[in-house]
């Protein structure tokens, strides 16, 4: 039987394996060496997977493998990175080449400054000290507070990694590298939305002491706004249905603190109607205009391709609560108008934000935040991978292609909420909860791979 070797790997093996060889050798040659002085003249990053798998390096984050070259290496007893005591193995120590991993435990914005961004090797003797900037994994934006905020307002940026904000890029390539604030763990920074962002949106783009970092393409995307009350959208309503959110039941007054109202907005909960009975679906609804007016391949398509997977395509809409809501009540996010209230399945799904793992919990916003469904979390397209395709083709075949989110009231079962078995039920009560949403709108999630070596 015969085995064969893929060539793309023999090269990054037989630069290893040479590596390795020739300090054995030239470690064994020098082992009898005190220790004399020593430089640093070089750091390269190892990497096998890379298309450059020996790479010199200004910088190295927690985890990596490094190649230091310089001399008088022979007798190293120490490596100290940022401060902090590194172990390396003698085996692959030459006089003039050794290998050392950064490890995980390595300090970073809480090293000492004296040592920061330093790499230090002692021996008997002697000890030098190289300048050489370590930065923490690489850094990531999992969310943004309201992703179409007014200009002047502050919206929060959150991730990990996120150290030392410098600088900030919108949309439209507008830069703000003043009243940045980032906490010390990473997990968060803020920042003021300035004037004259892009109205096709795009991605955010933050520079860190971890390095660049981008965030999904969603931010600002007004191209993919399905309704706002204010002409982008068309608002439809029929009939006389205490239900049917009619646009004399829209609300504008300014409300919100921080990320204020944007004109009209619509209350779930319509000041006509003082409360939602227990056990009732269908309280509310609220829909777009649908049928010859609606067109999402035409609108949506030439951002958002119909072969985008729809992991990577999301429902976002705006949100205001401001009082407690727990206990009771919840959004039903309707692709198509072909609901009566009370599912768990289809094309729709329900939002129901005071349910925080697995328990009740207030929620409450001072401030219009924004919310992000992957398209992929509708229960209809939860269990297989498909793609937006799917969805589009589905709306078109519809009878009403109305798309709409009701109010409803009725219990909530934790298995239907988190896809888990449970026994865990929610019974429903008379809610007079108010909640307000926004800014309806399809936007697409992939998110710029940011290269540490561009």
């Amino acid at each position: 039987m015969k085995y064969i070797l893929n060539k793309k790997y023999w090269a990054p093996i037989a630069l290893l394996g040479m590596m390795v060889f020739s300090m054995l050798f030239t470690s064994c040659d020098n082992n009898d060496s005190q220790g004399g002085s020593m430089t640093i003249t070089r750091v390269f990053l190892e990497d096998i997977n890379s298309s450059v798998p020996d790479r010199e390096v200004s910088f190295a984050r927690l985890g990596q493998l490094l190649r230091i070259e310089g001399s008088g290496f022979s007798g190293l007893r120490k490596v100290y990175i940022n401060g902090y005591s590194t172990y390396f193995n003698v085996v692959f120590v030459s006089n003039n080449s050794m290998l050392v991993s950064v490890s995980a435990d390595t300090p970073i914005s809480d090293a000492d400054p004296s040592v920061r961004n330093t790499i230090r090797f002692v021996n008997d003797s002697h000890e030098v000290i190289f300048p050489f900037q370590i930065r923490a994994g690489k850094p990531v934006i999992s969310s943004i507070s309201n992703t179409m905020p007014n200009p002047g307002e502050t919206i929060s940026i959150s991730g990990a990694g996120l150290t030392e904000v410098s600088k900030v890029v919108f949309p439209g390539n507008v830069e703000v590298t003043s009243g940045i604030t980032s906490d010390e763990d990473g997990e968060l920074f803020t920042v003021v939305v300035p004037a004259g962002i892009s109205d096709l949106g795009g991605s955010i783009y933050a520079e860190t002491s971890n390095g660049g970092v981008y965030s999904p393409a969603y931010f600002n995307f007004k191209k993919g706004i399905l309704l706002n009350f204010d002409g982008q959208g068309s608002h439809g309503y029929w009939g006389t249905s205490t239900s049917m959110i009619q646009p004399a039941d829209l609300e504008s007054a300014a409300i919100g603190t921080g990320n204020s109202s944007q004109g009209k907005y619509v209350p779930h909960r319509p000041a006509r109607i003082a409360s939602f009975d227990a056990a009732k679906n269908r309280c509310s609804e609220v829909w777009t205009a649908g049928n010859g007016v609606d067109n999402w391949r035409a609108q949506l398509t030439p951002y958002i391709p119909a072969t985008t997977p729809l992991d990577k395509v999301a429902f976002q809409f705006d949100i205001l609560i401001p009082e407690v809501w727990q206990q009771s009540g919840f959004l039903k996010i309707c692709m198509i108008n072909n609901f009566n209230g009370g599912e768990w399945a289809g094309a729709c799904y329900n939002y129901v934000p005071w349910i925080v793992d697995g328990k009740s919990v207030g929620v409450k916003t001072d401030k219009w935040i924004t919310i992000t469904i992957p398209l992929n979390k509708f229960y209809a397209w939860s269990k297989e991978a498909f793609t937006f395709e799917t969805v589009l083709a589905y709306r078109e075949a519809a009878t009403y292609q109305n798309f709409g989110i009701y109010f409803e009231n009725s219990d909530v079962k934790l298995s239907n909420v988190t896809g888990n078995a449970s026994e865990v039920e929610f019974p429903s009560k008379a809610t007079s909860v108010k909640v307000y949403t926004d800014n309806w709108r399809i936007v697409p999630l992939d998110t710029p791979v940011y290269n540490d070596f561009n």
